[in-house]
């Protein structure tokens, strides 16, 4: 006589867990997590939907994909530290990636860097007081025929100067700061014949 059993219940992989600080951007990664069955070689696909989620990769991001790839620490900091897409840093509203290969430093790259620096009061790798513009180095854009070569929010912009790379950035914040400002005339009000107060 055999008796049958059930195998026993698979326990959870704890991503599908809650996660403890109860953030609900926790489950994009986790998903992410789930369409790579937690394979190792997964961990930039990971580490783009962590950056892309949160907005950058704080410490607890990169200790959570690491706990949940079974990698050490040390490798997951690497990975993120080694690509220039990735940034442990909270950034600004707009970004500048500004390319100091050869071809574009010959051309002046650093002239930008330099320029955007004392325009804006910000260094590489660092943000505006107002949060609005992030600037960044990359060792090289593969772009090398437009040198000298910039990313500004997405978009690669070849051939540019000091003058027009901070004409561009300019415009971007003023653009910001305009859509930010409350019009004058939002509080504005005209009275009608029947005296009833309307907004123009």
């Amino acid at each position: 006589m055999s008796v049958k059993t059930s195998p026993p219940p698979r326990a959870r992989p704890q991503a599908a867990r809650e996660h403890p600080s109860g953030d609900p951007r926790f489950n994009l990664i986790d998903r992410t997590l789930k369409r790579f069955s937690y394979q190792q070689d997964a961990l930039i696909e990971v580490l783009h939907t962590a950056q892309e989620t949160f907005g950058f990769l704080s410490d607890d991001l990169l200790i959570y994909v690491a706990r949940q790839l079974k990698l050490p620490l040390s490798w997951v900091y690497g990975v993120a530290t080694f690509y220039h897409f990735f940034t442990l840093k909270p950034q600004g509203k707009h970004t500048c990636i500004v390319c100091m290969g050869t071809a574009c430093y010959v051309k002046r790259a650093a002239e930008i860097v330099a320029a955007l620096q004392q325009a804006f009061h910000v260094e590489p790798g660092g943000t505006t007081a107002d949060g609005l513009l992030s600037l960044s180095t990359a060792r090289c854009l593969g772009s090398c025929g437009l040198a000298p070569v910039l990313v500004l929010d997405g978009e690669v912009l070849g051939r540019e100067t000091p003058e027009s790379t901070l004409e561009r950035v300019r415009q971007l914040l003023l653009a910001e700061r305009s859509e930010a400002a409350p019009s004058a005339n939002d509080d504005a009000v005209h009275v009608t014949n029947g005296g009833i107060h309307e907004p123009i």
